[in-house]
């Protein structure tokens, strides 16, 4: 039973909401902007209603099967590792989707909704990290970085719980590889910021 929902977990975390709300908005998200199937790409590319909302979907899969697999399972002593396990599989199945030859998003909203469900008050304190960088400096990559290096902590502060904060730390990881080349980006002073900048103070000619 347990490794059914595992199982079960990720194809759920494989459900791509961004592609599939840019197709109806008429893009395909993997075709324009960064190429991203995530809300910051949807966003920019057909608003932020319905950014926001492959926001919610991608946070809502994860959460989903660990609500379905704690109602499932027989309360125990193994029954928050196969919780963690589960938000866990569906966070893989949003970066390596089956249905998209294991090419998907980079996590954030899937992450969010993970550690929401595990660790609230650790996860509100991360989006506020979140939301002060973005805020200070613009780069939405920069607040997902941030955000992805302080949760392993803030869990084991808060919970002190040893498989979540592990999952915490192994989603950290995956998530600062999932953002190789913004981090380049980054430190080339070229990634791109979430601000409007005037045209006399945008980025310098690339050509």
């Amino acid at each position: 039973m347990e490794y059914l929902l595992v199982i079960g977990s990720y194809f759920i975390g494989s459900i791509p909401f961004g592609l599939v709300l840019g197709k109806v908005a008429g893009i395909d998200v993997r075709e324009s902007g960064s190429g991203n199937i995530g809300a910051t790409n949807v966003a920019r590319l057909v608003g932020k209603k319905l950014g926001g909302l492959t926001l919610i979907c991608d946070a809502l899969k994860a959460i989903l099967p660990m609500l379905i697999a704690r109602r499932a399972l027989s309360p125990g002593a193994n029954l928050e590792l196969w919780v963690a396990l589960c938000g866990g599989a569906a966070f893989l199945g949003h970066l390596y989707p089956l249905y998209l030859r294991f090419r998907g998003g980079k996590g954030v909203a899937t992450a969010l909704g993970i550690f929401l469900y595990l660790a609230p008050v650790a996860a509100g304190l991360d989006l506020l990290i979140f939301a002060g960088v973005v805020y200070n400096w613009g780069y939405v990559s920069l607040g997902s970085l941030t955000a992805a290096l302080m949760m392993p902590g803030l869990v084991w502060l808060l919970t002190g719980s040893i498989s979540n904060s592990v999952l915490a730390l192994g989603i950290g990881v995956l998530i600062w590889g999932k953002h190789r080349e913004n981090i380049v980006r980054l430190m080339q002073h070229k990634e791109k910021s979430w601000r409007k900048e005037p045209p006399d103070q945008g980025a310098p000619d690339q050509r």
